[in-house]
């Protein structure tokens, strides 16, 4: 790895960790709205949670029958998601790993990989990224990707020049193999987000589902 490279790691950790710092719980301790309506139809087995953060969605995951492995930046995010976990009673159904996703996601193949809101924050190279996460799904396993499609509808205040992907634009970053999968999935949807001061709000976002064919 390079200096750079090691540089970008130290602030991503340092940030995330005084991030989760701030308070006890940052996240509300329910799994993300999209997995938790698409993944019921699915058989369970392996999973991959890619920025895990406090571990809802792998808690969710492991109650419902599957072996997760759940990934971080954040040191501070993982310990508590484990202190979680083992207050689900699901702590041997979780294997928390911490990695830099700009140098490494966790390794192997996973029936089900999920990155949820993996924003390119502190020059995380994020299409890379999820192409790795493509490249951890075997034939017959199903990738799930949610991110914001734009500013929440009380943002008024921020950058002209940030550019959130559409749906389109993220399954075309895959670069995925002709005739090797299926999209089963590739729109926007609204969901409620209140605003920091508790005042009712929305945000619009965009949910990629992709399954890897059987040869």
């Amino acid at each position: 790895m390079s200096k750079i490279d090691r540089t970008n790691e130290a602030v991503a950790e340092d940030w995330w960790d005084a991030r989760y710092r701030e308070s006890s719980r940052v996240w509300s301790g329910r799994p993300n709205l999209i997995l938790a309506r698409e993944v019921p139809g699915l058989k369970p087995g392996t999973a991959l949670d890619l920025g895990c953060g406090e571990g809802a969605d792998a808690i969710w995951l492991a109650q419902r029958g599957w072996r997760v492995t759940a990934a971080d930046v954040s040191g501070v995010a993982l310990e508590r998601a484990a202190r979680f976990a083992a207050e689900a009673g699901v702590a041997d159904r979780i294997d928390f790993q911490r990695h830099d996703f700009a140098d490494s996601i966790p390794a192997g193949t996973y029936d089900l990989v999920s990155a949820h809101y993996l924003h390119a924050y502190h020059g995380l190279p994020r299409e890379r990224v999820l192409r790795a996460a493509a490249r951890a799904v075997p034939p017959g396993g199903t990738l799930l990707i949610v991110g914001h499609a734009g500013w929440a509808s009380w943002q008024h205040d921020h950058p002209e020049d940030v550019h959130f992907p559409t749906p389109r634009e993220v399954l075309d970053s895959l670069d995925l193999a002709a005739g090797e999968w299926e999209v089963e999935l590739c729109e926007e949807f609204e969901r409620a987000q209140d605003s920091p001061d508790g005042t009712p709000g929305t945000r619009t976002d965009n949910v990629l589902r992709v399954r890897r064919l059987d040869p």
